[in-house]
């Protein structure tokens, strides 16, 4: 049970930090394209990398933590569902170069991303 109440905290803050920094992007920015998606998952990218460099050379990572920060927060802060939603509208609305050029920059950086944070958090003593 006490798995289920760290991985609702960190999802809840995640979600709420997402919602906002979305919103926050979108004032900013009002183009076709879903730059806050974007922003958001290839910063939980490099979050994701990061934390599994830095506990994966230093140490064990407490199983709490783990379920509180990769399942919970990580879980709640990135969002595949937004980024299938704001293709399949982009595509339909015949954006059909923006979506591809979405998909790209999603996968291409967020893969990139994670691999930096990784080296970046492994490296940290």
């Amino acid at each position: 049970m006490l798995k289920y109440i760290y991985i609702l905290l960190g999802g809840a803050i995640g979600s709420v930090l997402r919602f906002a920094l979305g919103d926050y992007l979108s004032l900013r920015y009002t183009g076709v394209f879903p730059i806050g998606t974007l922003t958001i998952n290839l910063l939980g990218s490099l979050l994701i990398g990061l934390l599994y460099g830095i506990f994966s050379v230093n140490g064990v990572l407490d199983e709490k933590l783990r379920w509180f920060l990769f399942i919970g927060f990580l879980g709640g802060f990135t969002t595949f569902s937004a980024f299938a939603l704001e293709n399949m509208k982009l595509w339909s609305s015949g954006e059909v170069g923006i979506s591809l050029l979405y998909i790209l920059l999603s996968n291409t950086f967020g893969i990139g991303f994670a691999f930096l944070g990784y080296y970046i958090g492994s490296s940290i003593k």
